[in-house]
């Protein structure tokens, strides 16, 4: 008979094997739309907006848990249960949107693996994107002809790499611990200060992200139909979310802390190359290397997950399933149609992550809406406390949309 010892080993062993959707999920949220967003806030604003980055990622820890549930407990994506639910017309008209969601997400992630490409090769931007597309298929490929396990762990790669190249800047150039803490406090400084906030949770929590990690958890785990395979799932789930997206909201908070440190004040940061080149001066080239290397890794995952997002809501939506090359070359095309008639990249980036945060109501008032029906969730639904926090992360995202219009609108 085994010890107890081996029989924890064991247990641990069989939990880390369970772990894997929320890292492809989690590559979401370290896209270059992250990069020119945080990048610019911690520029412009210092230590100001850490709150919004905290406050994101923990918002998104929530809701990621949550899609991960909904796609283990019923079997089906959050895209196919909306589809079931909607009358033709509404449902199309939900794709609508879902897919102008999806564009505006592989618009930031195809630009800004072409603005690596150029930091690196100094290759033109409508070539790096081309580039950042073919190898962006390759991926699929991966997932297409070995499943989603070998596809996970190229993600996970990937995460390592964008992880190592924002991060590195800090061990060479750390932040004020005291300014840091103080940038926890809630507060604004005017519009473009809220016009920032909107799109660093624009770029946090994703709306394409939470469409996907069902699938993901799905696709992995199939549909648990007993309670104790249920809760086995669930627990690794809650583990792998909490990992996941732990790494990603410390990428975050270190690019805007990166920017804070080493970019305030200094002239031309308001672009990912002028960021790169004032990276290099006050850190060198070797870390201004790193950065790049990082976001090239963050376009090549992210765009190729993103594809994953866009088959899967068609899919859900449309009841027709297109493959994932094929999807991938359609929505290659606004990217590289603004790469050909030479749109400002960064501002191209930011204002992506703004529309993005547009779509996340969208997103979110469903999975709300399903996870707290009994009848579907069965003993899995949300308690009161989990209805509660959802339904507060809605009103402060709809809240922050509504005061950027306002702001915007009356040029405040």
């Amino acid at each position: 008979m085994p010890k107890s010892g081996t029989l924890v080993a064991t247990r641990s062993g069989r939990t880390v094997l369970l772990l894997g959707p929320a890292f492809v999920a989690a590559i979401a949220y370290v896209d270059p739309g992250n990069v020119a967003a945080n990048l610019t806030g911690g520029a412009r604003y210092g230590y100001l907006l850490v709150w919004v980055i905290v406050a994101a990622n923990l918002m998104a820890g929530l809701v990621q848990y949550q899609s991960a549930k909904l796609g283990i407990v019923t079997g089906r994506t959050l895209p196919q249960l909306l589809g079931d639910r909607l009358d033709t017309r509404s449902r199309r008209a939900f794709w609508v949107q879902a897919e102008l969601i999806a564009v505006a997400t592989d618009l930031a992630e195809v630009i800004g693996g072409a603005i690596a490409l150029h930091l690196l090769f100094d290759l033109p931007l409508f070539l790096g994107g081309l580039i950042v597309g073919a190898v962006s298929m390759l991926l699929l490929t991966t997932q297409n002809r070995f499943g989603q396990r070998p596809f996970e762990s190229v993600i996970v790669g990937l995460l390592a790499i964008v992880a190592i190249g924002f991060l590195a800047g800090l061990v060479v150039s750390p932040p004020d611990a005291g300014a840091v803490v103080g940038g926890l406090v809630p507060r604004f400084e005017g519009a473009d200060s809220v016009l920032l906030a909107a799109s660093m949770l624009g770029a946090t929590v994703m709306p394409h992200a939470i469409y996907v990690h069902s699938a993901l958890a799905r696709d992995r785990h199939g549909h648990a139909t007993s309670v104790a395979d249920r809760v086995r799932l669930l627990r690794a789930t809650r583990l792998d979310v909490v990992l996941a997206l732990g790494i990603a909201g410390l990428v975050n908070l270190g690019m805007l802390l990166l920017a804070a440190v080493n970019l305030q004040g200094v002239t031309g940061t308001d672009s990912i190359e002028g960021a790169h080149a004032a990276i290099s001066g006050a850190l060198g080239p070797g870390v201004a290397l790193v950065f790049a290397i990082g976001l090239l890794a963050s376009g090549l995952a992210s765009t190729s997950v993103g594809s994953y997002a866009g088959a899967t809501i068609m899919q859900g939506l449309l009841h027709k399933r297109i493959p994932l090359l094929i999807r991938r070359v359609v929505t290659l095309i606004p990217a590289l149609v603004l790469l050909g008639i030479s749109v400002d990249p960064t501002a191209a980036l930011v204002l992506s992550q703004v529309v993005l945060s547009f779509g996340i109501p969208f997103a979110l008032i469903p999975l709300l809406v399903l996870t707290n029906d009994a009848r579907l969730m069965g003993e899995q639904v949300n308690g009161a406390g989990m209805r509660w926090a959802l339904g507060v992360i809605v009103v402060l995202v709809a809240s922050l949309n509504v005061a950027l219009i306002v702001l915007t609108v009356a040029g405040a």
